[in-house]
């Protein structure tokens, strides 16, 4: 197959995340299969306007603010007559509406939509403008095969308009090589981590604030993750009198993930909403569990009781209570963590490009070439 993807970022963008990671992670497989990808995407200040990345040519068109309004003309000066076989986008933050381009048959790939949660996050004034740009989904995508991440943004989109039979569920992968556990590497008292984007919508300043409620005189808790928020969450920080016991990494490395996922004793995640949670499952492989929200996607990603605690969104007491429990019982930790480790071995992203391919094979016999 001749496949055009249209995403916002790459993997290189330095504002990447989880969204960029899983289409690499597929469609890389899929170009060392012998497909023909090419990536359109957003670049940044600096960056190169071409290269290849897994096998992927990737074309950087604008950067963050301006590809959302060069992306169609970019597509139809330069792409609209490759004879691409299929368009996938990428639905990850506002929709492009590639069925309007005129091009290939779309399949729309969508980690998550956000809702409501856009309010938590931007100025009300943008937060409108993102939460009334998914509302024409279900018209603007009528007739559009749709791959989805998990069950609970199918349920989204079905809620949208999108015929729930036109939405594949493709759950994704986890690096179960790369991430596992290491003995004995736990950290010999209590370390909670909380690794991802520092922007109010993850609900950072809830894990904050329930690590305080948890009143435990040796546990540490490091955030990793870089974000506009991190000078408010150090404020709470401060104001909270945890000095020394909260750390701030900064951005780190794939080498310091590993090490702090090893180290810790639960992975702390208070998100409302997520398409998924990569994290969840890159802790679990590590051996590690994780007290999470009870919210739409992270729900998939931990099991209750078994991998580790979900409680209710935004209940810091809760919250609390489950880190408690685990700080205040190592045998506890290495029994979720092994459970864990076996949850995290059940979804590799062979199986995720495995079944991306067929999806996208079945959509395309569908679409015969004129």
């Amino acid at each position: 197959m001749r496949l055009l993807l249209v995403n916002w970022q790459d993997r290189d963008n330095p504002q990447a995340g989880g969204a960029e990671i899983h289409l690499h992670e597929i469609f890389g497989r899929l170009a060392a299969r012998g497909h023909e990808v090419t990536l359109l995407c957003g670049g940044w200040p600096g960056c190169e306007p071409t290269t290849t990345l897994d096998g992927i040519q990737v074309l950087r068109v604008g950067t963050r603010h301006s590809f959302p309004f060069l992306a169609k003309k970019y597509f139809k000066s330069e792409l609209a007559d490759k004879r691409f076989d299929l368009l996938v986008e990428d639905v990850n933050k506002v929709p492009l509406y590639t069925p309007k381009w005129g091009g290939p048959p779309v399949v729309a790939l969508v980690p998550h939509l956000f809702g409501g949660t856009a309010f938590q996050e931007l100025a009300p004034p943008l937060a409108a403008a993102v939460w009334l740009a998914e509302r024409p989904l279900g018209r603007a995508y009528r007739g559009v095969a749709f791959e989805a991440i998990s069950m609970s943004t199918a349920e989204d989109l079905a809620g949208r308009g999108i015929p729930r039979n036109t939405v594949e569920v493709i759950y994704p992968g986890v690096d179960t090589v790369g991430y596992t556990p290491l003995e004995g590497t736990r950290s010999p008292e209590p370390v909670f981590s909380y690794l991802g984007r520092l922007k109010k919508y993850k609900g950072v300043h809830l894990v904050i604030r329930a690590f305080a409620a948890m009143k435990h005189p040796t546990a540490t808790l490091e955030i990793a993750g870089a974000g506009d928020f991190r000078p408010s969450l150090e404020r709470l920080a401060g104001s909270l009198d945890l000095g020394a016991r909260v750390r701030f990494l900064g951005r780190i490395d794939e080498a310091e993930k590993l090490s702090l996922l090893r180290r810790s004793w639960g992975l702390a995640f208070a998100s409302p909403k997520e398409g998924w949670g990569i994290t969840n499952l890159e802790a679990a492989a590590c051996g590690t569990p994780v007290v999470a929200s009870n919210s739409p996607g992270i729900r998939e990603s931990v099991l209750d009781g078994q991998t580790g605690f979900l409680t209710p969104h935004g209940d810091i007491k809760a919250m609390a209570t489950a880190m408690s429990q685990l700080a205040s019982d190592p045998a506890l930790v290495t029994r979720l963590g092994v459970q864990a480790r076996g949850f995290a071995e059940t979804f590799t992203w062979e199986r995720a490009a495995e079944e991306t391919h067929q999806h996208l094979e079945r959509v395309r016999t569908s679409y015969p070439r004129g």
